[in-house]
């Protein structure tokens, strides 16, 4: 039996994650990610495919985000026709993103064709609605700890990952003439000791072993994150405006406001309204009601009627009531995404209130550079939105440590638990900088052999004969 390995995205890239397994002529995809960023990443989703989609059998799913999942209904476009595994949770997250996903390709290739800056007469979206529909067709979902086959010679199991709502690592045991090998991809790793999510399993033993390497250069000190929003809150709100959150709505929004429902219930912080204005997340947030057994959150925690339901929270789906939040200039938290400041309903508002000089816009993530976010972090005195330079008056803050992604000490904690070094070890999913930082960690602190930094497209024979 030959099992061949092709690193179709995730390599020296912290996007676009899949990889494509040949297990003689079965074949099967890890993750199906849509790559982001700099253009000439996104640009690789229009190429052709490197394989014959329609020899595809099956795509095994760490979890929902986007540059893991977003590449599935390209893949339904172009002939696949198999089954996508994942958790039930994150069967929940995929139906609310790549319908979001899909909706903006329509959008973009339609806006295209309006203003005519395509360099095609009649512009497509990359996959539609229907494209997307058909992808959720094709889910199967498993829960945690349970193993299933997607072949005679392939048993596969999910393990908490701990990064978002229902994501896995995944052990896949592969059944040879003479013996069974073990192969184990991290996914995306979350933080230890964190709220609403348990710890991310561990690992004790593996033949080949691909992991994460997002911050496999740097920590992300562990911060009180809960005594910051504290602090900042009670400022922002001294000042006599509101305070504007923007937040992804996935992950950060439920955290965001668990904490905030945790200090306005002990009394840390006024019990003022709090408004999530953002319908995906409000669908994201719904979710932890329904998929209890992917979370550690309770209804008892806190005193309103379930799930994320104090008192003061309000939920804004409809752009009518949207609006209505411009009128509102005192005690007041807003949540929208998206949490670069880069589009979505976050745009509405801030054109509206970063002139304001009460108001504070609070950051709760990371602002990449070359974002709107960024730049207003850094200082920048205007910023242009729906084509008016706005002029940046109200205050600006971050709060620091909130991070989804295990850092450096952390992937080396999850690492350490094995008890001795893999055959093989692919770093993945990670600037060239951070993944060659964890190699070097692997090679010369544990003394591992085999470790490798694979390029785009690289292909390794991984039991050759077994």
């Amino acid at each position: 039996m030959n099992v061949r390995v092709k690193f179709l995205g995730a390599a020296q890239t912290v996007t676009g994650s899949k990889y494509l397994f040949e297990i003689d002529d079965f074949t099967f995809l890890v993750d199906c990610g849509l790559f982001q960023g700099l253009k000439p990443y996104r640009l690789r989703n229009w190429d052709e495919f490197p394989h014959d989609v329609t020899t595809i059998d099956a795509v095994v799913l760490t979890h929902a985000h986007i540059d893991h999942s977003g590449y599935l209904p390209r893949l339904v476009k172009q002939g696949f026709n198999g089954l996508i595994y994942c958790t039930e949770a994150t069967a929940g997250l995929l139906e609310i993103l790549l319908l979001d996903a899909a909706k903006l390709q329509e959008e973009e290739a339609e806006f295209a064709k309006k203003k005519g800056y395509s360099k095609h007469a009649n512009p497509e979206p990359l996959f539609t609605t229907e494209n997307a529909e058909q992808a959720l067709s094709l889910v199967t979902t498993v829960g945690y700890d349970q193993d299933f086959r997607i072949h005679d010679n392939v048993q596969v199991t999910f393990r908490n990952a701990g990064h978002i709502l229902g994501s896995a690592f995944v052990e896949l045991l592969i059944n040879g003439t003479n013996m069974t090998k073990k192969v184990v991809l991290s996914g995306d790793l979350g933080r230890f000791n964190q709220p609403l999510l348990a710890s991310p399993e561990t690992v004790n033993e593996t033949d080949v072993l691909f992991v994460e390497s997002t911050y496999g250069d740097r920590n992300n000190e562990i911060t009180n994150v809960e005594e910051q929003l504290k602090e900042k809150v009670n400022k922002g709100l001294k000042e006599g405006g509101c305070i504007l959150i923007p937040s992804f709505a996935v992950g950060r929004t439920q955290i965001i406001l668990y904490y905030l429902q945790k200090l306005q219930s002990d009394g840390s912080i006024p019990n003022v309204s709090i408004y999530i204005d953002s319908p995906m997340a409000i669908s994201a947030t719904n979710l932890y009601s329904k998929y209890p057994d992917y979370h550690t959150l309770t209804a008892s925690e806190f005193k309103g009627n379930g799930l994320f339901d104090y008192p003061t929270v309000h939920y804004y789906r409809s752009q009518e009531s949207s609006v209505i939040l411009n009128d509102i200039t005192s005690n007041a938290i807003i949540i929208s995404a998206s949490g670069m400041c880069t589009g979505g309903r976050i745009l509405h508002h801030l054109f509206h209130r970063l002139g304001r000089k009460n108001d504070t816009l609070l950051f709760v993530g990371y602002q990449a550079e070359g974002t709107r976010g960024r730049r207003i972090l850094e200082g920048e005195p205007t910023s242009r939105i729906f084509g008016i330079d706005v002029e940046v008056k109200c205050h600006v803050d971050i709060v620091s440590g909130l991070s989804a992604h295990a850092d450096m000490s952390e992937l080396h904690q999850w690492l350490d638990h094995l008890t001795s070094s893999p055959k093989m070890t692919f770093i993945v999913h990670g600037e060239a900088e951070s993944s060659l930082a964890l190699a070097h960690h692997l090679r010369i602190e544990k003394q591992w052999d085999n470790v490798y930094v694979p390029n785009y497209l690289e292909s390794f024979d991984l039991f050759r004969g077994i």
